[in-house]
């Protein structure tokens, strides 16, 4: 009964604090809604193509012009004037222009990944325009076919970034809820009242755990609802693998909180100590996007961190269906750091 009673006064307080509230459950949704909607189609808007024509178009920039359009380019006709001077405000990904008896390409270094995407379907249009011209057999292009890792004909960003925010939102529930509350706690001497108070110091340690936990259930539940409500994402694994994954990934991220109270005094110096751990996590983890264009040595380090091997077992589930047994070795990186946190977290602890 006691518990029970600790369990409702964590809940009456939290339900309080509307800023939290809006962070913890409605910011994730807009995220999800937001870049859900920017990329549905899984790669966001058509490749553009600034084209200048010459003044005298010849047979050979009509068929080029042809090969362009049935490589799905986006092309944008312009005159030389017009696209010299979209391009001097960075607005030009790629911009094809005549060269003497050819053409040129010029690539803006700032825009290199949808630049160099395009470079790539110019040449093929090239080629092809050539071909038609000749009479020569028109080169055959490989089939393309957008799969996840598992195999399963996803072509959506939204599939990717689900479990990403899931793994963050356990991030941000077990440093910022956790350890800030407990440093303010203390700061403010509660845990010195508590202290002279017929409350067991255990059940007030449990009823934050179990508040913290139905928490991220209920997180993870509105994620997961508008996700099948809003882009028809569905769980394809095992949902007792899902929630073995995730209750790791809780106890992991709550004991960093605790543990990371014990080395603050106010709660400003716990802010800045909790950002200088979350936003690593956040940038590095594949949260948003891969790192698959780092140097290796950066990739390597960032599978030792707990929430990047996370939440490559929780998209493996989620999206692909897989099983956990190849992911013993990631599960394993992040039990060892819940015990790691857990153990700093016992040493570190006080009521003063």
């Amino acid at each position: 009964m006691m518990l029970w009673r600790q369990f409702v006064m964590e809940w009456r307080l939290y339900s309080r604090d509307r800023v939290a509230m809006f962070w913890t459950m409605a910011f994730p949704v807009l995220l999800l809604l937001g870049f859900g909607t920017m990329f549905r189609d899984g790669g966001g808007p058509r490749l553009s193509l600034v084209r200048v024509l010459p003044q005298s178009p010849s047979p050979s920039d009509a068929a080029l012009g042809k090969a362009l359009v049935d490589l799905q380019l986006n092309v944008q006709t312009l005159s030389k004037a017009e696209a010299e001077s979209r391009w001097s405000r960075g607005e030009t990904a790629a911009q094809l222009e005549p060269a003497g008896a050819g053409y040129r390409l010029r690539l803006n270094s700032y825009l290199m990944a949808q630049a160099g995407a395009t470079a790539g379907l110019v040449n093929q249009a090239y080629l092809m325009a050539q071909a038609r011209l000749s009479g020569a057999p028109e080169p055959q292009r490989i089939p393309i076919q957008m799969e996840s890792p598992g195999h399963k004909r996803s072509a959506s960003y939204v599939t990717f970034l689900l479990p990403g925010l899931l793994g963050l939102n356990l991030v941000s529930m077990g440093l910022f809820s956790v350890g800030m509350v407990n440093v303010s706690y203390r700061e403010k001497g509660k845990f010195r009242r508590l202290a002279v108070t017929p409350l067991p110091k255990w059940i007030f340690l449990l009823g934050q755990v179990l508040h913290r936990l139905t928490v991220t259930v209920v997180q993870a539940g509105i994620l997961l609802l508008v996700g099948r409500l809003a882009f028809g994402i569905q769980n394809q694994g095992s949902f007792l693998d899902l929630l073995l994954i995730m209750t790791l990934g809780t106890g992991c991220f709550m004991a960093f909180g605790f543990a990371l109270s014990g080395f603050a005094e106010t709660s400003e110096g716990y802010a800045a100590l909790s950002n200088l751990v979350f936003f690593p996590l956040m940038m590095l983890s594949g949260v948003y996007f891969t790192l698959d264009a780092a140097p290796a040595w950066l990739q390597h380090t960032v599978a030792l961190l707990p929430l990047a091997p996370f939440i490559r077992a929780l998209r493996a589930v989620f999206n692909d269906g897989a099983s956990l047994a190849g992911h013993g070795l990631g599960l394993a990186i992040v039990g060892a750091w819940a015990l790691a946190a857990f153990l700093l977290a016992v040493r570190r602890f006080r009521w003063a």
